[in-house]
């Protein structure tokens, strides 16, 4: 089983920049696929980005694509999220997660372990 701790979410003005950090319990972290989703209120929670086990391969929502950059240490158990040039529309509760599956192209229902979630807005 894997625990998944956020942190970094907050309140910045739109262009401004931002890192999410998850940390994750247990010795296997390197045997999860690990990506981010946000959700923002009233509507469903959607996929930002995923990033492979070995850390060689990512993949992006068009949403965040150029803006937005995974990373991951498997040394430490953590996956980043630093985030550029912050929109309004990214405003949002983003939750690391953590799937069995190799593939990155993650939906809710392939994950298979979710942290709390970090608010993260973005207004002026």
């Amino acid at each position: 089983q894997v625990q998944l701790v956020e942190s970094g979410g907050g309140l910045v003005q739109p262009g401004d920049s931002l890192r999410l950090s998850c940390a994750a319990s247990g010795r296997t972290f390197s045997r999860y696929t690990m990506g981010w989703f946000r959700q923002a209120p009233g509507k469903e929670r959607n996929f930002v980005t995923a990033i492979s086990r070995s850390g060689a391969t990512t993949y992006y929502a068009d949403s965040v694509k150029g803006r937005f950059t995974i990373s991951r240490d498997n040394a430490k158990n953590t996956v980043d999220l630093q985030m550029n040039s912050l929109k309004p529309e990214d405003t949002a509760v983003y939750y690391c997660a953590a799937s069995e599956r190799t593939s990155l192209g993650l939906s809710p229902g392939r994950v298979d372990y979710w942290g709390q979630g970090t608010q993260v807005t973005v207004s002026s």
